[in-house]
C-alpha cells in the first residue's frame, strides 16, 4: 500500500469537517469536539491500488483505517490457496479492528478497486474510549455490525441454495451501496467479478456463472460492463428471503 501525505492526491480532505462521506447523511452526526478528536487521532491518508494488500494475512501493520473511497474485501485463505471472502467493504467501513484482539492479522484485506483510506494509529483507541465513551460505543456497534454480517454470510453459505445465495449478495451489496450514494438512476458500479462472487458464496466458478445467467434471463437483474441494475428487486427479495428494512444511519470514524 502506498502512503501519501494529506497534501497529496488523495481524495481524503485535509479536515474531517470537509468529509464528503459525512455529507451523504448516511452516517450518524458527531459533535464538533468529536470531529476535532478525529482530526487529532488521524495519522494520515493512504492510497491502496486495486489488487494490493491493505492488511496482509498473518502480518499485522498496527494501523486502523476508514475506507473513504473505493471497494475492498476481507478474506481468509487455506494453505493450498483456496480463498473465502468474508465480506465486502464499502466507503465508510472501519478496517483493522480485529488485529487489536489477535497476535496476528487473522485475515487479509485487499483493495478491490483503487481505494483511498483515512489512517489511524491502533494505540489511539484507548484515548478514544477514555475521552469519548460515546465514540467507544460506536466502535463496539461497528464491531457487532460486522459480526452480524458474517453471521448472515454463514446462513447464506450454510442454508441458502445457489440461486438464493447470488440473489442475497446482489441485494445486500446494492442496498449498502445505495446507503452511501453509490446508486444513480437505479444503477451502480459493480467491480466484483464472478471469481469474487464464487469465493464469497462457496460456489464453483461454473455454478456462479450459470446462476447469474439464470437470474438475468429471468429479468431480475442486469450486470453489464461493470454496472449492476436490479430490474425486479421484489422478486430477488423473495428468492433470497431478504427483509428490506429501512436504511438507517450508522457510525463512522
Amino acid at each position: 500500500m502506498h502512503f501519501i501525505p494529506l497534501s497529496g492526491a488523495s481524495p481524503c480532505p485535509h479536515r474531517c469537517a470537509n468529509c464528503g462521506l459525512r455529507a451523504t447523511q448516511a452516517f450518524t452526526p458527531v459533535s464538533p469536539q468529536e470531529l476535532a478528536f478525529f482530526e487529532s487521532f488521524r495519522s494520515g491518508a493512504a492510497v491502496a491500488l486495486a489488487g494490493s494488500a491493505i492488511i496482509s494475512e498473518q502480518n499485522p501493520n498496527g494501523k486502523l483505517f476508514t475506507l473513504y473511497a473505493g471497494w475492498a474485501f476481507r478474506y481468509k485463505t487455506l494453505s493450498d490457496g483456496r480463498r473465502q471472502i468474508l465480506n465486502f467493504l464499502l466507503p465508510g467501513d472501519f478496517i483493522g479492528l480485529q488485529q487489536e484482539f489477535a497476535d496476528g492479522a487473522s485475515h487479509g484485506v485487499e483493495a478491490l478497486t483503487d481505494t483511498a483510506l483515512c489512517v489511524f494509529p491502533r494505540d489511539g483507541l484507548w484515548d478514544l474510549f477514555r475521552q469519548f465513551p460515546s465514540l467507544g460505543y460506536d466502535v463496539t456497534w461497528l464491531s457487532a455490525r460486522e459480526e452480524g454480517m458474517v453471521d448472515e454470510g454463514m446462513l447464506t453459505t450454510g442454508r441458502r441454495n445457489a440461486t438464493e445465495r447470488v440473489a442475497m449478495l446482489l441485494i445486500h451489496l446494492y442496498r449498502r451501496a445505495e446507503r452511501v450514494g453509490l446508486v444513480q438512476d437505479g444503477t451502480m458500479a459493480f467491480p466484483i467479478n464472478q471469481q469474487h462472487i464464487a469465493d464469497a458464496l462457496g460456489l464453483s466458478l461454473v455454478h456462479t456463472n450459470k446462476t447469474l445467467r439464470r437470474l438475468q434471463q429471468l429479468g431480475l437483474h442486469e450486470l453489464k460492463g461493470g454496472q449492476l441494475s436490479l430490474l425486479n428487486p421484489k422478486a430477488l427479495h423473495r428468492i433470497a428471503d431478504y427483509y428490506d428494512l429501512p436504511l438507517r444511519k450508522v457510525p463512522m470514524l
